[in-house]
């Protein structure tokens, strides 16, 4: 059985601040940077706060579902962590890239696990431009808000807007209308993985748009491009029979 260095994180709910130091004393604690594992305690929000420090050294994150919703995480238990680790499954993540536009003409960039989406700031619906590499595909789109999701995270917002679930490895990103007015029958669209998606506001003094990639908000843009950004990979630890793939395959077939 591995030795593994282990870094711990707990998201700031009591039940996750509770466990950090019992299981820092059980297994021992290295910083991230030394560790060969980070293990997440908390929901699915310290699992992405975690995963957003690994964008620059890949390092697998395994969690244990101390919060609210535990999609990406794994059951608690204190006992036989290093076991569980060592005989985890992984999944691979490919992460998004924002850059999003303001009305000052500043540019902002980000990125995203589960989704870049843009959201209507006032009463007022967004009205958007879309283009995909380079090619316009929807003159405007009125509507509340308009989403580009990955596998990974299209069980998340986009499955409450009523998007596709990808099946992780599937090379495909989801194009989702959050409340669409019109084109009314438009449901959204699947894109190739390494698809290009420009969207543009129209009239942004008048009817305001934010951008968020995952929970990282822009306000009062004028244009944003969303990318793979396959450079970059993230990979997260799962149980045995309760790996992501699995997970998003049961989804689909809930009812």
């Amino acid at each position: 059985m591995s030795q593994l260095r282990l870094a711990f994180y707990a998201s700031k709910r009591p039940e996750a601040q509770e466990v950090l130091p019992q299981l820092r004393g059980r297994y021992g604690h290295f910083s991230e940077e030394d560790a060969d594992v980070v293990v997440a305690l908390g929901g699915d929000g310290a699992m992405l706060d975690t995963l957003r420090r690994r964008f620059a050294d890949g390092k697998p994150v395994y969690g244990m579902h101390l919060g609210t919703v535990g999609f990406l995480m794994n059951d608690y238990s204190p006992d036989g962590l290093i076991k569980r680790i060592d005989a985890a499954e992984r999944a691979t993540l490919t992460p998004l890239r924002m850059a999003a536009t303001d009305i000052a003409g500043n540019v902002h960039t980000a990125m995203a696990i589960n989704e870049v989406s843009l959201l209507r700031q006032t009463a007022q619906s967004a009205r958007l431009r879309v283009a995909v590499d380079g090619r316009l595909r929807i003159e405007e789109l009125v509507c509340d808000g308009l989403m580009v999701a990955t596998p990974a995270g299209s069980t998340a917002y986009n499955l409450s807007a009523h998007g596709p679930i990808l099946p992780i490895g599937a090379r495909l990103l989801a194009l989702t209308p959050v409340s669409a007015f019109r084109p009314r029958r438009w449901r959204g669209a699947l894109l190739k993985a390494e698809a290009k998606v420009d969207i543009e506001v129209i009239h942004p003094d008048r009817r305001p748009v934010s951008a968020s990639a995952d929970n990282q908000e822009v306000r009062d843009i004028v244009r944003v491009e969303v990318e793979s950004d396959p450079a970059r990979t993230l990979n997260i630890l799962f149980d045995p029979g309760h790996a992501l793939d699995e997970r998003i395959l049961r989804e689909q077939f809930a009812f």
